[in-house]
């Protein structure tokens, strides 16, 4: 399992000092007026970057999240909405009441939670002997072209009706994998993983879709990503991770060389996240907490989104066990009977059966 524990950064009562650092904190003056709201889910909060505002919520925000990271460079003034586990109906009813005609730019990534990512990689991520990863894709990818277009045309017009002055970017999301699983604990075959990668593919096509016919901009990520995913070397997105919560998200290099320049090009010129702007963003942590607070009521009711890493302890995974041969005493056994397992799936998905 890879990772650290999480970082918090900043605490509400923190507030006064960060006041001062309200008009700006440090960024060109010119831009200190524009209005920045970032809507959305975990790739936009900064879920994966294990460091955290505490805003009395569990919704994961981050200063090293690509939001934070483009306000502190540009000198606009952020509100991060964007929470771990929100759907569309969730931004609709928890964070576009931070929209006005004064805004003047928001960003947006959802969709992801609707389609239930995280529990299809929690299916997948089992031995195959234990696993319908084929069956939890298919759902998924069947949501994602017959329901979620109309979630999502829905709530693009709810932006524009809110925020009718407002430079809207949709953000898409990167290809989790590489071909291979580098983590001990997970049993993700090549075949699952070029089928995740595909899902990711077909969403990331439909929000550019939906995202034209609202007049809006998309930003796509996963050119930036290839070759930074999930056991590539270096790495922006998280394998396994501790805290499990940060698994399969970007990390700090994920949202700062990632990211923010992707997202931030179709907002202006690239931005670089240098050291001096990832300081301005840290330092803006008291005023993101505050600027919460008001909002905590409403994020309360977003119920965070949890990958579960593989549980072999459980009565159906021993029942499973049995049922397919595998000693789970021996983590050999558990991984050959899983590969042979997959190889099976793969050669019946190939044949049609």
């Amino acid at each position: 399992m890879r990772g650290h524990g999480r970082r918090v950064v900043t605490t509400v009562g923190a507030v006064a000092a960060g006041l001062a650092l309200t008009t700006g904190y440090g960024a060109p003056a010119h831009a200190a007026a524009t209005s920045y709201v970032a809507l959305g889910d975990s790739y936009s909060s900064g879920v994966g970057t294990r460091s955290y505002l505490d805003d009395g919520t569990s919704c994961d925000r981050s200063t090293l999240a690509y939001p934070s990271l483009i306000a502190a460079a540009r000198g606009w003034t952020l509100s991060l909405r964007a929470c771990s586990g929100a759907t569309t109906a969730d931004v609709t009813s928890t964070q576009l009441s931070a929209l006005s005609s004064s805004t003047g730019v928001v960003t947006l990534s959802v969709g992801g939670n609707d389609a239930g990512f995280a529990d299809v990689l929690t299916e997948c991520a089992k031995p195959g002997w234990m696993s319908d990863c084929d069956g939890a894709i298919d759902t998924a990818q069947a949501f994602i072209a017959q329901t979620l277009p109309g979630r999502l045309s829905t709530l693009y017009a709810g932006v524009r009706s809110k925020a009718p002055h407002a430079a809207v970017t949709i953000v898409g999301y990167p290809r989790i994998f590489m071909g291979e699983d580098c983590n001990a604990l997970t049993f993700f075959s090549p075949q699952e993983e070029t089928r995740l990668n595909a899902t990711a593919d077909q969403l990331d096509s439909l929000l550019s879709q939906r995202a034209s016919l609202a007049g809006f901009r998309y930003a796509d990520p996963r050119t930036a990503f290839t070759g930074h995913a999930v056991c590539n070397d270096p790495e922006w997105l998280n394998g396994l991770s501790d805290p499990v919560s940060d698994s399969y998200h970007p990390n700090v290099d994920g949202h700062r060389s990632g990211y923010t320049p992707v997202v931030s090009a179709q907002l202006g010129a690239p931005v670089v996240a240098t050291a001096a702007v990832v300081r301005r963003a840290e330092a803006s942590a008291p005023r993101l907490a505050a600027a919460a607070a008001p909002y905590a009521a409403l994020d309360a009711r977003i119920a965070p989104e949890r990958f579960r890493a593989p549980d072999l302890t459980t009565p159906q995974a021993r029942a499973a066990a049995a049922a397919a041969g595998v000693d789970l005493a021996d983590p050999a056994s558990v991984r050959a009977v899983s590969q042979r397992y997959d190889a099976r799936h793969a050669a019946e998905r190939a044949a049609g059966r």
